[in-house]
């Protein structure tokens, strides 16, 4: 895997058969004109001081790893760490690359930043920095998100976004990427839109990852301060895949390092119960580009389930699907039910309350650890949980019976 980054994806934005950008015509110079500016401003000494500048003065860069000490204990077997996106400002890793795509956006003379959201948690993250660049900023949520997370729904709006419900289909992650796909083509000669993770048209999940390869970068280094060597295993949860190509970047040339990519099983196996995309899915096309698809019958994008409002989609970023077929990458998932019990488990025992998106990673990590003694496990902890509480505590009660 030696220079793996700077050799994929390729100038098509393919990740071996993966990635591609298949686009209405009216799209195709619109997609163009980004890929161009960012190669032009990926090494542009002023753009990557400027950014430097936000992730150190704004985000509150870098974020740290902790030693989650009190739930290694009680589960025994291998000792977990935590990268702390969860401290990033706004709450979670999505500021890493919309900071990033705003200040693109800015370069570009755009006006308007667009975008999907399924958690809230890049509505939010774009809202601020549209907010910061002073640009509009126009989001498409679906209405069962919205419901589910409501908090980040009023501080979208409090940042000035306009809210744009998605009331078709299922009303989830998928339906927002269509609803804000159709908004951006009479947008955009003013508008860019801004991808929310690791997939989309070229050259997004190239940007994306790029943009979030600090948190790896980070990670790496503050992992070998604190243990003096590499974590043994490194585990991210996986929708679209953009916190794990974050982590998993940092480590991809290091063989002994094992990566885990934690997808959604929701309430079990069967279609539509879960997202599950590596596990049960195949070669396909999503909202202009190829990836590991979950199809109904028919061949259309399935529907999908999971307790984390972020993880209902039924692609995944056309890396990780090179990376799975590769087996650079192993991906496991978990149950809603075990994730509640992880919420419950790192709330109580380590006073951090994670993210619903972030307990499947933790969850996927309590499991990993118990025959493990004497290794070590890293989680990239995504983003915190103050968007689900509600949402938890109406459906699931406040984890009064746990037991690990």
């Amino acid at each position: 895997m030696k220079n793996y980054l700077k050799q994929f994806p390729n100038r098509e934005g393919y990740f071996g058969e993966y990635g591609g950008a298949f686009l209405p015509p009216q799209l195709e110079p619109h997609f163009k004109a980004i890929g161009e500016a960012y190669d032009q401003i990926s090494g542009d000494a002023s753009y990557i001081n400027e950014l430097r500048y936000i992730r150190k003065h704004y985000q509150g860069r870098p974020t740290p790893v902790s030693h989650a000490r009190n739930l290694s204990a009680k589960i025994g077997g291998a000792n977990i760490y935590l990268k702390r996106e969860d401290l990033n400002h706004s709450g979670a890793h999505k500021l890493n690359h919309c900071m990033a795509e705003a200040l693109l956006a800015k370069h570009m003379g755009k006006k308007k930043l667009i975008a999907e959201t399924g958690a809230g948690q890049h509505g939010v993250a774009l809202a601020t920095a549209a907010a910061y660049f002073g640009l509009e900023c126009e989001i498409h949520m679906g209405e069962v998100d919205i419901a589910k997370e409501h908090p980040n729904v009023v501080r979208m709006k409090i940042l000035g976004a306009t809210v744009v419900p998605v009331t078709f289909g299922a009303r989830t992650l998928k339906e927002a990427v269509d609803s804000a796909f159709e908004s951006y083509l009479s947008q955009g000669e003013e508008a860019i839109y801004a991808i929310g993770s690791v997939v989309g048209p070229h050259p997004f999940p190239k940007m994306v990852r790029d943009f979030q390869r600090i948190i790896g970068e980070e990670a790496r280094e503050q992992f070998v301060e604190m243990t003096g060597e590499l974590p043994d295993h490194a585990v991210a949860c996986v929708g679209g895949g953009s916190n794990a190509m974050g982590l998993f970047s940092g480590f991809i040339e290091d063989e002994g390092v094992a990566l885990h990519g934690v997808e959604p099983m929701g309430r079990g196996e069967e279609l539509g119960q879960h997202a599950a995309t590596m596990t049960f899915g195949k070669p396909g096309e999503i909202h202009g580009f190829r990836c590991i698809v979950l199809e109904d019958e028919e061949g259309n994008p399935a529907p999908v389930h999971s307790i984390a409002s972020g993880l209902d989609y039924p692609g995944v970023g056309p890396e990780h699907s090179y990376l799975h077929d590769i087996g650079r990458v192993s991906y496991g998932s978990a149950t809603d039910e075990e994730t509640l019990k992880a919420f419950w488990a790192l709330s109580r025992y380590e006073g951090i309350i994670p993210a619903l998106e972030s307990s499947h990673a933790v969850a996927f990590a309590m499991k990993l650890a118990k025959d493990r003694p004497g290794q070590t496990i890293l989680v990239n902890l995504s983003g915190r949980g103050d968007k689900d509480i509600d949402y938890v505590a109406d459906n699931f009660g406040h984890g009064d019976d746990l037991e690990l």
